[in-house]
């Protein structure tokens, strides 16, 4: 994967790499098929970040030795 398809998916490029990617996704068709793939990881990472908890304060933790 391109990292910049990434960061260009998660807006944290700046104006001229913005640019520059915006360029380069006009003649690259692999990450043409990258973006499509990562379009909607934005609003996946909003989902799980405002989802509750699965954890319920009734349950104790799990232990890691037995």
């Amino acid at each position: 994967m391109h990292d910049g398809v990434a960061a260009y998916v998660l807006g944290v490029l700046d104006d001229e790499e913005h640019e520059a990617f915006e360029r380069h996704l006009d003649t690259c068709e692999r990450c043409q098929a990258e973006l499509v793939e990562l379009a909607e990881l934005p609003d996946q990472l909003d989902e799980l970040k405002n989802a509750p908890s699965s954890t319920s304060g009734d349950d104790p933790p799990m232990s890691m030795s037995h």
